[in-house]
């Protein structure tokens, strides 16, 4: 079996004069963090397992706008956002995925008021459709048993409302989930939000991302699930901060799902 993933871009399927079932839209981190990247293959993994007619834009995706517009630069965040629209309208594009709440958050709440209307989906949401349409199946393979702890991203959770698909994935591993003190629409931020990610931190006596951390060692988890590539960088960190690497793992839930049979 070959390891390289085929990832079909838009520009082929046009060529073809064909349409995709989903676009998936990567995002920065998805494209050019390391770690995120894993993340991406994960899911890419998943979208071929379960027979999803899928395409990217390669090179003609850029920034949704979401830390421009954060950090307060409404001119480059529309800049982004409308150059971004006409390449998906060009495209006639309908759906999109992608493992980012923030791209998520972006395209779905702030594209449609500046032309872009696009049915818009989580990860975690459209791997629940697959498995609800018996697309795709789960086992729980090597995380059978193993507490796992979901931390909510800012823009899946209380942006969106979306607590529930990334917690039934989890219960699909035959995972033991565990809720942290803080969590749903309580959740307390990695620290990573409004571009925050992006700047060093403000005066205090404890980084965001390690309180939330210990929030999570507090239930004595194996592994902290993420669903955001923001979200699972600041959690590792915490974890290193605390020297917890060797005890807990921290990982999307793509990739739980994609590597539960992989032992």
């Amino acid at each position: 079996m070959s390891n390289t993933l085929k990832v079909p871009t838009m520009a082929e399927y046009l060529a073809e004069g064909k349409q995709p079932e989903v676009l998936f839209w990567v995002g920065c981190m998805g494209s050019f963090d390391d770690r995120a990247k894993k993340v991406t293959k994960a899911f890419v993994k998943l979208l071929h397992r379960a027979n999803v007619d899928f395409a990217v834009l390669g090179t003609e995706e850029s920034c949704t706008g979401d830390p421009a517009k954060r950090a307060g630069n409404e001119f480059l965040f529309q800049m982004q956002a409308v150059t971004n629209i006409e390449v998906l309208n060009a495209y006639e594009i309908k759906k999109i995925v992608t493992a980012c709440p923030h791209c998520f958050n972006t395209i779905k709440n702030e594209y449609p008021g500046l032309g872009g209307s696009y049915q818009v989906m989580h990860h975690t949401q459209f791997l629940k459709s697959l498995l609800d349409e018996g697309r795709l199946t789960i086992e729980g393979g090597q995380f059978k048993g193993k507490r796992i702890t979901f931390h909510d991203p800012c823009y899946l959770g209380r942006g969106n409302d979306i607590y529930e698909a990334p917690r039934e994935l989890i219960r699909k591993l035959d995972a033991e989930l565990v809720e942290m003190k803080s969590c749903k629409s309580r959740g307390l931020c990695c620290g990573a939000g409004g571009a925050q990610m992006f700047k060093d931190a403000e005066p205090g006596n404890k980084e965001i991302n390690v309180a939330r951390t210990e929030q999570a060692i507090d239930v004595k988890p194996e592994i902290i699930a993420a669903g955001c590539p923001f979200c699972n960088t600041m959690m590792t960190d915490g974890v290193k901060a605390k020297d917890k690497e060797s005890e807990i793992a921290v990982m999307d839930i793509a990739e739980l799902i994609a590597n539960a049979q992989d032992l």
